[in-house]
């Protein structure tokens, strides 16, 4: 049976070797768990999934192996909440629950499948659609004999032969935009130790061997704790397009302040010219030269550039280009000196990148940053981190 597991975790896609399947075998073998497919399902996805960033691929695949489901059904649709909001409370008598009809598996999977295709809006109280407070077999709050739950909590009737479950880990599948949560699993691939401060820390092997020195007489040996000592300088386009992206480069930016304990930032509007700032408020007021960021920081910082790099091509390439001011050079000038001078720097793009090959401005920045440009998603900025960490 694992071996036909294993076949069909790679047909998933899913990068599992023999290793792996062994070290499963090994841990059933010895009793690590009882005879239950939910701490069988934690145990295989501990000992089998090597990235997060694949949990949701793996709830996916372990689902059609184990429920007999097939891969076809689209397990990876969201259906809206709305659906499920119960609107009506119902009391079913026993004639009416007698007259429902058992579908058996084949038909009731093909029934779901069918739904999922046709229906458009939420649908309650009835008998066929996908809703809530009904006998259709498909939703919750209802009743039917042998049904699908999905989009709630058991109401009780103990009907349900298989349940659409909320994957707790579909948005780590790579492809998705970020939650704040996501990000912060990304930027942690961005590290680099060094143990600073107070010895505050145990250090286990160095105790171990001077407790032996001392002929079993405990000597505890401490160290400083280790940190981050990664250096980040942060710039982020603010205003016009990037208003439609306010709320996902906030969570970039919030799991960025959390995860990194060296960070600087700063804003700048489309391009950096030769002036940014810290606070939008007082932007004119409390202008930074862009100069002074070269005299400041160190080529040791990593660059991340935040913007959706969509604008005139003229503000990147031409003196007085810029929309806002009569610019002495041109933004061109300034990405390629702050590229010069912090040879690791990426660009983060919250643009879709189907897109980027219709929008000219971003295939010129593009090239400015030698295509270093990654999108906003969990496999877009895991693929930064690991540029800024060569």
């Amino acid at each position: 049976m694992l071996i036909d597991f294993l076949y069909h975790l790679r047909a998933a896609k899913l990068d599992v070797s023999i290793k792996e399947l062994l070290t499963l075998l090994e841990a059933l073998k010895k009793g690590v768990i009882g005879p239950s497919i939910d701490e069988f399902y934690f145990l295989s996805r501990a000992t089998l999934v090597k990235d997060e960033s694949q949990f949701d691929r793996f709830d996916r695949a372990f689902g059609a192996f184990f429920h007999g489901v097939q891969t076809t059904l689209d397990l990876a649709r969201e259906i809206p909440d709305a659906w499920f909001r119960r609107s009506l409370a119902r009391d079913f008598s026993p004639e009416e629950l007698a007259r429902l009809e058992k579908l058996g598996w084949d038909r009731l999977m093909e029934e779901l499948r069918k739904r999922l295709d046709e229906q458009r809006e939420a649908h309650h109280g009835g008998s066929k659609w996908i809703g809530s407070g009904g006998t259709s077999p498909f939703g919750h709050g209802g009743a039917h004999p042998e049904g699908i739950r999905i989009g709630g909590p058991s109401q009780g009737q103990h009907g349900a032969v298989k349940v659409w479950e909320a994957r707790a880990y579909r948005d780590y599948d790579d492809q998705v935009e970020l939650g704040t949560r996501n990000i912060k699993v990304a930027l942690r691939r961005l590290r680099r130790f060094a143990r600073e401060g107070a010895e505050l820390e145990l250090d286990l092997p160095d105790t171990i061997a001077a407790t032996a020195r001392n002929a079993g007489w405990l000597d505890l040996k401490l160290v400083p704790e280790r940190h981050n000592t990664v250096k980040v300088l942060m710039l982020l386009d603010v205003g016009g397009t990037m208003d439609e992206h306010i709320a996902r480069v906030e969570e970039l930016f919030s799991a960025s302040r959390a995860e990194l304990k060296h960070l600087e930032f700063y804003y700048f509007h489309n391009c950096v010219y030769e002036g940014v700032w810290r606070n939008n408020r007082r932007r004119y007021a409390e202008k930074v030269e862009t100069w002074d960021l070269l005299r400041r920081f160190n080529p040791d910082y990593r660059l991340i550039f935040v913007g959706d790099a969509t604008m005139s091509p003229y503000e990147i390439l031409q003196p007085g280009g810029s929309v806002e001011h009569n610019n002495p050079e041109a933004g061109a000038v300034w990405l390629q000196r702050l590229a010069s001078h912090f040879p690791k720097h990426v660009w983060i793009n919250p643009e879709p990148p189907g897109l980027w090959q219709y929008r000219q401005s971003i295939s010129v920045i593009n090239q400015l940053m030698a295509g270093r440009m990654y999108p906003l998603t969990l496999d877009g900025l895991t693929r930064a981190m690991r540029e800024l960490s060569k």
